[in-house]
């Protein structure tokens, strides 16, 4: 009889938190996989190219939105003990990466394109991989999951970690439809997996060309969102 009321009032079962975060994973990964279907083409030429890249940050933001509070009502559900110091040796690379990355010039990047035309267009942390910010999440992701050892961040951190290792792939098929002969040439100068291409001989590390002050901005940006852990995202990290 109570159960009965229950749902003639309009009461709903609550969503199990862990259920949640798999299906905002899930939805959030499917966003990301748009730009390399024909759905994209058909968006952009109802709505335009700035339409289509403000609606698809938005729902990117929506989707991660909604994966972080799933993650943080989800119930700890530990799968081996956390690995609580790994952070401390991946995450500085992650943000050195993240920071070159930004700061370069990067062919990778949205409107860098015209990169690719210079006689040199692998230079700088472009000549250890050409995805250094896919890289740096990929790292920042694998330090999480193995320092919180839970399965809320196996489904949280392994969704970015595995959003950012497609990205690379998907990003690298749809630039060589893209560019053509440019990007083919950027490609063959440079790799993907961190200095592959340096161990195969066809590049080399010009530290010069990286200088100190990017990595310098990475480990900065590092120490700050360590010292601030608590403050952005309610856990301290240490």
């Amino acid at each position: 009889m109570g159960r009965e009321s229950g749902q003639h009032a309009g009461f709903a079962p609550a969503v199990d938190p862990t259920l949640s975060l798999i299906l905002a994973t899930v939805v959030f990964l499917g966003i990301h996989a748009l730009p390399s279907t024909s759905l994209r083409r058909l968006f952009v030429g109802a709505i335009g190219e700035s339409a289509w890249l403000g609606l698809f940050s938005l729902a990117s933001l929506g989707g991660l939105a909604w994966m972080a509070v799933a993650y943080k009502s989800a119930p700890f559900e530990g799968l081996w003990p956390g690995l609580r110091l790994v952070p401390l040796a991946l995450a500085p690379f992650a943000f050195v990466l993240l920071a070159c990355g930004l700061l370069s010039r990067n062919p990778a990047l949205l409107g860098q394109a015209g990169a690719l035309k210079r006689e040199e267009p692998a230079r700088g942390i472009l000549r250890v991989t050409r995805h250094p910010i896919m890289w740096a999440i990929m790292l920042w992701a694998a330090a999480h999951i193995l320092a919180v050892g839970s399965l809320q961040a196996v489904i949280f951190f392994g969704g970015l970690l595995l959003l950012a290792a497609a990205g690379t792939a998907l990003q690298d098929a749809r630039k060589a439809a893209q560019l053509g002969e440019d990007w083919a040439r950027f490609a063959a100068r440079t790799s993907n997996l961190p200095f592959a291409a340096v161990l195969q001989g066809r590049n080399r590390v010009v530290w010069r060309e990286i200088g100190w002050w990017q990595p310098a901005a990475g480990l900065a940006a590092f120490a700050a969102v360590l010292w601030l852990h608590g403050w952005l995202f309610g856990v301290r990290a240490y």
